[in-house]
């Protein structure tokens, strides 16, 4: 029963095959071969528009090169309080970017709130030499703690940015997850909502090494191709990345991955819902779920085979827990199964 992450899973078989089909024979490198151009296209396709795609290794990568590709002296990037960004990326963000900052936003339920982030900005004036100039606002999506942004509440995030002429970025890390939750398209969730670059995350969805940062406005990302150099990203055998991404595209396969996770943390979400130990924390939407319950359940679980991390409680809701009770995070994968969720909530009827 594995719900510490969905880092966890390994990768979907037809992923695994598409790597194996691409290792046999010759192909230029360096992003030039005919499978990266194919995949590049196809990105295009699934956006509904012309867009630059730039493959990377990790996460952290993604999102530290797009926020250094906008940044200029003094400059100020925008997140939640809670954000990836800030919280786990070990100041790469930072250290790609020549030191501009990350200020955080507070917001319930994960998402910066727009009145605060207007503030924020304001106490940024753009000839506030000795503070610093706003220079971009990034998002997560889906949330740390498994909310989900409306189409809405993006439109609102990008209207304040296009206001003082910031660049809006998403951190797509579970792309995919949010992507089903909602019923959108690719293209509604972005650059139609005012999107100008997205970390597009494939490894927590069946890849294995698989990200990109995907520009809307292919014009802006210029500098990308020095800036990726430049921090070692740049795969001479890229097409190991294209191949991944060749799958996953396959057939809509990354929309079905990530509805299976999704659908399985929903039997999560009912289940603890009507437990007598245990309650859910908040509500979510993706395929992370938080939950109160009992120590005494979390350490029957264990017992039992259950992985899962305990949560540090949100500054916003201090009481959330009693002294007998703590914080977890399940999250559910394209692997999870149905007798892995059954199996965790027979732990706490225990």
């Amino acid at each position: 029963m594995y719900f510490a992450s969905d880092n966890w899973a390994g990768a979907h078989q037809s992923i695994a095959q598409r790597l194996l089909e691409a290792s046999a024979g010759f192909a230029s490198a360096y992003g030039t071969s005919d499978l990266d151009r194919k995949v590049e296209a196809r990105f295009c396709e699934v956006f509904e528009r012309n867009v630059a795609v730039f493959f990377v290794a990790t996460g952290t990568a993604a999102n530290s090169l797009s926020l250094a590709s906008v940044q200029r002296p003094g400059g100020v990037t925008f997140c939640h309080s809670e954000a990836h960004v800030i919280e786990d990326e070990c100041g790469a963000p930072e250290f790609f970017s020549d030191s501009a900052r990350l200020v955080a936003v507070a917001g319930d339920s994960g998402k910066i709130d727009p009145a605060k982030l207007s503030a924020k900005i304001a106490s940024f004036p753009e000839d506030a030499v000795h503070h610093g100039r706003a220079s971009a606002i990034t998002i997560t999506q889906a949330t740390e703690i498994g909310t989900v942004y409306s189409l809405p509440e993006i439109g609102e995030i990008s209207a304040i940015a296009r206001k003082r002429s910031l660049a809006l970025h998403m951190d797509g890390a579970r792309f995919a997850n949010a992507l089903v939750a909602l019923g959108a398209t690719p293209a509604e969730m972005t650059w139609k909502r005012g999107v100008d670059m997205l970390s597009f995350g494939g490894t927590k969805n069946g890849c294995w090494c698989a990200e990109a940062i995907v520009f809307f406005n292919p014009d802006e990302a210029k500098e990308m191709p020095f800036i990726r150099k430049r921090a070692a990203q740049l795969f001479s055998k890229s097409r190991f990345i294209a191949a991944q991404f060749d799958a996953y595209f396959d057939n809509g396969l990354w929309l079905d991955l990530a509805r299976h996770a999704n659908d399985m943390a929903d039997g999560l979400r009912a289940g603890i819902g009507a437990s007598n130990c245990a309650r859910l924390a908040w509500p979510t939407a993706s395929n992370e779920v938080f939950a109160v319950i009992t120590k005494s359940a979390a350490r029957t679980a264990e017992k039992r085979g259950a992985a899962f991390y305990e949560w540090s409680i949100p500054a916003a809701t201090p009481d959330l827990v009693d002294d007998n009770e703590t914080l977890i995070r399940l999250v559910t994968s394209f692997a999870t199964t149905k007798a892995d969720v059954d199996g965790f909530l027979k732990c706490l009827a225990a």
